[in-house]
């Protein structure tokens, strides 16, 4: 069987405009207007929003073309309406700051820049093809186990998600903390993934917060678990594996394959502040 399976950081639902005219990326002029009211701030190409995306970003992966889906900062409230949008099943994890979400969920939903990250936040794996009798469904595919595990409580809760599929394949999702913290919860996760998987074939992918170039928790994870795969030097979203044959190795994609219309204007819409990150595997 051959998988597409795809990474992604989804910025808790926000846009990321790159810099355009002297400005700091992520930083507009009329700010203040732009993060309370709502109001857009147009550049030549891009435009900076601060409305509730989920429009924009379940069109995006709807489209995209991907069997396994890892997904990180996804806000709680997408998860199942995700699932429907691109015909995925799925399985999500609560992670950070979700104590917060009775009261700042409905400022997300108005002014998601204004709630940031303390909307709380899931990690969510999708896996397309599992449903018989539809388009481009496959034996296999669908999803026979799930378990998390809580990796850290301080500063900030991260967790490990991890599903099996009928074919054998385990799939393992990870946010790592920040900082000096990353590495401790990418080896943790790998030795959680690696146990449960035994001797079956395992992704373990997501946002690591670590950099093959200044870290050497990689050799490390090929070295005690035989996970190997990172993506560039400088990248922190990788799809490492084992025990799979590699049809395309995790390749990021380039800021504008992420850029959408806005339909008011025109302009471009780039969706977080993460690229996709897409390999492709056998087993």
């Amino acid at each position: 069987m051959n998988f597409r399976v795809l990474s992604w950081n989804l910025f808790h639902g926000r846009d990321f405009p790159p810099a355009e005219g002297g400005e700091e990326t992520g930083v507009p002029s009329g700010a203040v207007a732009w993060r309370l009211l709502g109001r857009p701030v147009e550049g030549k190409k891009h435009i900076r929003l601060n409305r509730d995306l989920f429009r924009e970003f379940g069109a995006f992966l709807a489209a995209a073309r991907w069997d396994i889906a890892l997904l990180q900062e996804v806000p709680p409230r997408w998860a199942h309406r995700l699932s429907e949008a691109t015909g995925a099943e799925a399985r999500s994890a609560l992670t950070s700051r979700n104590w917060m979400r009775p009261v700042m969920s409905p400022v997300a939903r108005l002014r998601p820049h204004l709630a940031g990250s303390w909307e709380g936040g899931c990690n969510l794996i999708l896996v397309r093809g599992a449903t018989p009798g539809l388009e481009g469904s496959r034996p296999g595919s669908g999803i026979v186990d799930f378990r998390r595990s809580t990796l850290t409580w301080l500063p900030e809760r991260r967790v490990m998600s991890m599903v099996e599929l009928q074919c054998g394949l385990c799939v393992a999702n990870l946010h790592a903390s920040t900082g000096e913290r990353a590495d401790g919860d990418v080896m943790r996760s790998a030795r959680l993934a690696g146990g449960r998987a035994g001797e079956r074939p395992l992704i373990l992918g997501g946002d690591f917060n670590a950099r093959p170039r200044s870290s050497d928790v990689f050799k490390r994870l090929e070295g005690e678990f035989g996970l190997a795969g990172a993506t560039a030097p400088d990248s922190i979203d990788h799809l490492l594996t084992r025990g799979v044959e590699i049809l395309e190795a995790p390749e990021a994609w380039p800021p504008n394959r992420r850029d959408v219309p806005d339909p008011e204007t025109g302009l471009m819409i780039r969706l977080s502040d993460h690229a996709p990150v897409l390999a492709r595997i056998r087993i």
